[in-house]
C-alpha cells in the first residue's frame, strides 16, 4: 500500500531535473511513489528521467507530447496518484534528506486534511529560510481561520503546492484550474483553506525552491501572465463577503508587483496587462480598494494610481507596510 504520492511536473528541465530525483532518491521508500509529469520537453529531460529507473524506487513517468502547463501536468499526477496522501515537487527544486518521511510523520500525528511548512529560497550559494505565515506550529485549526485579518500576510498568501502534503481524499480541492497557466495556485489555496475541513502548520523546511531560473514564469514576461486576473476572478467568484477585503487587498498587492516588473512585457502587452487590470480592480468595491492601496507602499501606491487616476484620494493618515505580499 502506497502512503505517499510525490508529484514532480517538469518541462524542459535538464538543468536540475537529476537534482531534484536524486534527492527523491535519498528520501526513497518502499510506501513511497514518485510520479514525473514531462510535459512536452523537447531537451534532454526525457533521457535523464529515464536514467532514474532501477535507481528511483517507485518512479514513474507521464509523458506529455506537447505542454499543457502546470495546473494540467499537476493534475495529471494526481489521477495517476495512488497515495494516502500526496504532496508536490517543482523539477528545478530539490529536498532534504529525510524530509518526506518527517511530513508523513506530521500529518499521521496530527491527523488533519493538509499540512503546511516552511521552505527554504536557494539563489545561488544564498539561503533563506521562509516560514509559512502562522505563528502557532503543531495545532489543528479550521482552515478557514487562517485567511483573515485582511490587513496582514496569512496563509492564502502562501499559495506554494510543494510547501505541504495533502490527504488525497480531498479528491477535487487539490485539483488547480486547469484553464491557467500562471497564478494557478492562487485559487487552488484559496478554495483549500474555504473548503476543507482541518489543517496545521509544523516547523519543517526541507524544500529547497530555485528561485530566478530561467524560462521560469516568474522570469517569463508573455502573455500567460494575463492568466494572472482570470485566477482572481476565480478567487472572487462565490467568495464570502467576509473575505472580500482580505481579497482585494491580496490582489491588488499582487497587481502592484506586477506592475513593477512590467518592463518584462512589451508594450503591446503591457497595455493589455494594464487595461485588464484597470477593468479589474474598477470591478471591485472602491472603498476596499482605497484601504488596500492606501496601506501599500508609496512605490506600489503610486503604481496603482497611474494605473487609476480616477481611484479616490487615501486617508490622511494610514499605516503603511514596507513590502506587501507577492
Amino acid at each position: 500500500m502506497i502512503t505517499l504520492s510525490v508529484v514532480v511536473p517538469v518541462r524542459d528541465g535538464e538543468r536540475f531535473i537529476a537534482d531534484a530525483l536524486a534527492s527523491l532518491r535519498r528520501n526513497a521508500r518502499r510506501d513511497f511513489e514518485f510520479i514525473v509529469v514531462d510535459d512536452g520537453s523537447v531537451d534532454a529531460t526525457a533521457d535523464i528521467v529515464e536514467d532514474f529507473h532501477g535507481d528511483l524506487p517507485g518512479l514513474s513517468v507521464i509523458r506529455n507530447p506537447a505542454p499543457l502547463g502546470l495546473a494540467d501536468a499537476r493534475n495529471a499526477g494526481l489521477s495517476a496518484a495512488s497515495g494516502r496522501y500526496v504532496t508536490f515537487m517543482d523539477g528545478d527544486d530539490w529536498l532534504a534528506p529525510g524530509y518526506l518521511e518527517r511530513l508523513v510523520a506530521a500529518i499521521d500525528g496530527l491527523g488533519c486534511d493538509f499540512v503546511r511548512v516552511d521552505h527554504v529560497q536557494a539563489e545561488g550559494r544564498k539561503r533563506v529560510v521562509h516560514r509559512a505565515p502562522l505563528a502557532r506550529r503543531g495545532v489543528v485549526l479550521d482552515p478557514r481561520s487562517a485567511i483573515l485579518p485582511a490587513d496582514v500576510r496569512t496563509m492564502v498568501d502562501y499559495p506554494y503546492a510543494w510547501a505541504g502534503v495533502y490527504r488525497r481524499s480531498l479528491r477535487d480541492l487539490l485539483h488547480f484550474p486547469g484553464s491557467l497557466h500562471t497564478a494557478e495556485d492562487r485559487p487552488w489555496i484559496w478554495r483549500l483553506h474555504r473548503e476543507a475541513a482541518t489543517f496545521a502548520v509544523v516547523s519543517i523546511a526541507g524544500v529547497f525552491y530555485r528561485r530566478q531560473v530561467a524560462g521560469s514564469l516568474t522570469q517569463v514576461g508573455d502573455e500567460r501572465q494575463l492568466h494572472f486576473f482570470d485566477a482572481f476572478e476565480l478567487v472572487f467568484k462565490d467568495l464570502e463577503e467576509e473575505f472580500l477585503p482580505k481579497a482585494v487587498r491580496n490582489f491588488c498587492a499582487l497587481l502592484a508587483h506586477h506592475l513593477e516588473l512590467a518592463g518584462r512585457f512589451t508594450p503591446r502587452l503591457r497595455a493589455r496587462f494594464e487595461e485588464r487590470g484597470a477593468q479589474a480592480v474598477r470591478a471591485l468595491p472602491a472603498a476596499l480598494v482605497v484601504d488596500a492601496v492606501s496601506r501599500m507602499s508609496l512605490q506600489r501606491e503610486t503604481a496603482l494610481r497611474a494605473l487609476l487616476p480616477d481611484l479616490p484620494p487615501s486617508p490622511l493618515v494610514r499605516p503603511r507596510r514596507d513590502r506587501e505580499d507577492s
